[in-house]
């Protein structure tokens, strides 16, 4: 009996009707053309602060549907360090930085080919220490012969959501995926592409772990190709993560399934479209962001005053909920009371701050928006 998709007689070569998905190809055409308009209009200084945005999402949510929590000002700093930003750098960076390493290459270096040892040098980079938790684990090579599962619940009881390939055969498997996917683009839509890609790699599962971030980078590198802009503005890993939960369901229904994968597809297109929609948000964030430390780039900050406003800057026009006040500034910075009163006051002197209404032991700032 035929369980998995990778069973079926005539696997990969996937059936799609692009008949039931012209309407979701349309609206992520139509959002993607807009994103395309608005970069260029980009400074170069704003290009740099667009793409570093996107690359911190994109550190941050692939990591958190693996259910990794990483610290958004650390990633920060790693990626300003990156990408040469001067005066980003608020926090430690990142302790290691595989993750960053993988989505910048996939996202910068998109027309060089995807290759076994490309793809080895990315699970090396996740895997630095060879251990995935407590784990020992084979990095930068194939999985070994254990049947590899993926499952949930309590000892005795698990479910078997997905089982993967054998071993024997894997190499053959994933070298095809590879000449697939390096193939000149066809007539086929770049987003139909990518998304075949992302089900294609996870399916075939050729790591002992990270193979989810692996084939979201992949993803990545396919919309890259696809846009033909030397600046991508969203974050596809920003949306699985908010809707997670249905990622692994169509995921694990189309695993289960036949060849016919238009309905994975019909997920994927309206995730992407989604994602590009309200990536218009996180652009405005990123202008008045540079509009900000352009009007402040000449004010005298130390260290402690740049980390908050980023801080307040990162929340967006809608606010850092509360505001921020003396107790806050003390528990991000460490710092006694005297000084964070003393370093808010000189920020509200510099035109960096606003007051809230109210006052006394209630009052709280927020950042003063150039208009």
């Amino acid at each position: 009996m035929k369980r998995w998709i990778w069973q079926q007689a005539k696997w990969p070569h996937f059936f799609v009707d692009e008949s039931q998905l012209i309407s979701q190809l349309m609206k992520a055409s139509y959002w993607q053309g807009r994103l395309s308009g608005i970069a260029e209009q980009f400074s170069q200084t704003q290009r740099q602060e667009a793409l570093a945005e996107v690359l911190v999402q994109d550190v941050i949510k692939t990591s958190a549907i693996e259910g990794e929590i990483l610290q958004a000002a650390s990633v920060r700093s790693s990626v300003a360090r990156r990408l040469g930003i001067e005066g980003a750098m608020t926090a430690p960076c990142m302790i290691h930085e595989g993750i960053l390493d993988i989505s910048y290459d996939a996202i910068q270096n998109d027309a060089q080919l995807l290759t076994q040892e490309r793809l080895f040098a990315w699970h090396t980079a996740l895997f630095p220490m060879g251990y995935s938790n407590l784990h020992h684990i084979r990095v930068g090579q194939l999985r070994g012969d254990d049947t590899m599962r993926v499952v949930s619940g309590a000892i005795g009881k698990e479910k078997v959501h997905f089982e993967a390939p054998p071993q024997q055969g894997l190499a053959k498997a994933l070298e095809e995926f590879l000449v697939w996917f390096n193939q000149p683009l066809s007539e086929q839509h770049g987003f139909i592409r990518a998304g075949i890609a992302h089900l294609w790699f996870v399916t075939l599962h050729p790591f002992e772990d990270g193979n989810g971030r692996i084939a979201r980078a992949i993803t990545d590198m396919a919309l890259k190709q696809s846009d033909q802009q030397s600046l991508r503005l969203y974050s596809m890993s920003m949306q699985i993560q908010r809707q997670r939960q249905d990622y692994y369901q169509i995921l694990e229904d189309t695993q289960r399934g036949t060849l016919d994968i238009t309905a994975w597809l019909e997920w994927f297109l309206r995730c992407l479209a989604t994602a590009l929609f309200e990536s218009e948000q996180l652009i405005q964030s990123v202008v008045q962001k540079a509009h900000f430390w352009q009007q402040h780039f000449q004010t005298e900050l130390n260290a402690r005053q740049r980390k908050v406003l980023n801080r307040l800057l990162d929340a967006g026009p809608s606010g850092f909920e509360g505001g921020m006040n003396t107790r806050k500034y003390v528990a991000l910075n460490k710092v006694s009371k005297a000084t964070a009163s003393r370093e808010l006051t000189d920020l509200l002197s510099k035109d960096c701050l606003v007051k809230r209404t109210g006052g006394g032991r209630n009052t709280a700032y927020d950042i003063k928006w150039v208009k």
